[in-house]
């Protein structure tokens, strides 16, 4: 920054020199015009900050970018649900840098100023209620573990009760009376949710059946 506004000052000082020597008066436009262009880019130039200053700017970026965790393991015993989240190097940080806030059906994590960013995660709608009081976080080596105690000892068949409704809708989609709905139901989803290859094969198998069916290799109703 220092080097460009000195540059320009130079470059001002030069068309000023040369605006003293020029005779011809195109010469002289141009060159004033030019001094005009200098004067305005020097003057709209950002004031330098002091060091103290710029320190503290560096210190608030270092630590003001936050990133949304999104990958995660986790696992549960008969009296927790523990969820593990992988962090390079939080064992290093200051414990009082990786707070949880649990509630009775979710919880909130915040990893503040690792590696120059801060990190979150929020689960909410937890399958099942949780106790805020047995509930902690461990931190190990590149890893962040959330414990969160059960009120009751029982199985959680996922972590929150979208999942939950997700999995319900998901089955009652092919848990239908007749076999042969369900089939072509799961046909169609893989027919729509595939590749040119996977149609190409589903339309290969469905005209070789049609055509077993015609020849009274099968029965009408398959």
């Amino acid at each position: 920054f220092f080097l460009f506004l000195n540059q320009l000052q130079k470059d001002l000082e030069e068309v000023k020199e040369l605006l003293t020597k020029a005779t011809r008066k195109r010469l002289h436009d141009v060159l004033t015009t030019e001094k005009h262009k200098l004067e305005l880019e020097i003057k709209n130039q950002p004031p330098t900050k002091l060091k103290a200053d710029a320190g503290e700017e560096e210190k608030s970026l270092l630590g003001g970018y936050t990133v949304k965790i999104n990958n995660y393991g986790w696992d549960q015993s008969d009296k927790f649900i523990k969820i593990y989240i992988s962090l390079n190097g939080v064992q290093k940080l200051p414990a009082e840098n990786v707070q949880v806030n649990f509630t009775e059906r979710s919880f909130d994590l915040l990893v503040k100023n690792l590696n120059g960013k801060n990190y979150t995660m929020t689960f909410n709608n937890l399958l099942k209620p949780i106790s805020t009081e047995g509930s902690s976080r461990k931190i190990k080596t590149d890893t962040v573990l959330v414990m969160c105690k059960k009120k009751r000892e029982e199985k959680w068949d996922c972590l929150t009760q979208v999942e939950k409704e997700s999995k319900e809708k998901e089955k009652a989609t092919y848990d239908t009376s007749d076999p042969s709905e369900g089939l072509m139901s799961l046909l169609k989803k893989m027919y729509a949710e595939g590749d040119d290859e996977m149609k190409r094969t589903i339309n290969k198998a469905w005209v070789e059946s049609r055509e077993k069916q015609s020849k009274g290799d099968l029965p009408m109703d398959l």
